[in-house]
Formats: structure tokens, C-alpha cells, sequence
């Protein structure tokens, strides 16, 4: 099954550990972690578990944290850097970027 035809994962927002975690079964998850400062979201990690790599699911969990943003009118900045490389390869996400801020 290609990408594409992969349903997409479940992403929860888990507002007290300060993540967006995709649950992977076996309690084992993919997250990506923040930390606020003032109205910017500092993405300072991501995980997945090595079995789990290549599916997308940092990718699905970054997502749904450049959804929260925009949705709750935060700005973002990349402090982990597959975060970095999401938004550059993400041009609709550089609105996020604070003003002055780059890549």
C-alpha cells in the first residue's frame, strides 16, 4: 500500500504533556512535543519508534500541531529539526513562523 492510500492516524491532542500523540498500540506512540512561550508553539521534539518509521506519523502529529496553531492563532518555531525540515518542505506553514523569524 503506497502512502496515499494509507488511512490517516488518529492524532490526540494531549494538552498536559504538552503533545500531539498518535497511539500506536502496546503502549507504545508517535508524539510531537511543545512547549509555549507566550503565543508561540516551540516544537521541541518528535518520536516514533524505529518499527514505525517511514509511515508518516511524525508527519501526522506535526500536522495536527500547525492545525492547533493556526486554529488557536499561535505562532510556531521549529526547535527540533525534523520539525525545521517539515516547514521547509511546507511553504503553508511559514505564516506560523514569527515575525522575523526563518528557517
Amino acid at each position: 500500500m503506497n502512502a496515499d492510500a494509507r488511512p490517516s492516524p488518529h492524532v490526540v491532542h494531549n494538552a498536559a504533556q504538552r503533545r500531539f500523540e498518535i497511539d500506536l498500540g502496546g503502549g507504545e506512540i508517535a508524539r510531537a512535543d511543545y512547549r509555549m512561550d507566550g503565543n508561540v508553539m516551540r516544537m521541541v521534539h518528535t518520536e516514533v519508534p524505529p518499527q514505525h518509521e517511514g509511515k508518516g506519523l511524525a508527519g501526522a502529529a506535526v500536522r495536527a500541531a500547525v492545525d492547533y496553531a493556526r486554529a488557536h492563532g499561535h505562532n510556531m518555531t521549529p526547535a527540533c529539526s525534523y520539525v525545521r525540515s517539515y516547514m521547509k518542505r511546507h511553504p503553508e506553514t511559514h505564516d506560523l513562523l514569527p515575525p522575523g523569524a526563518a528557517l
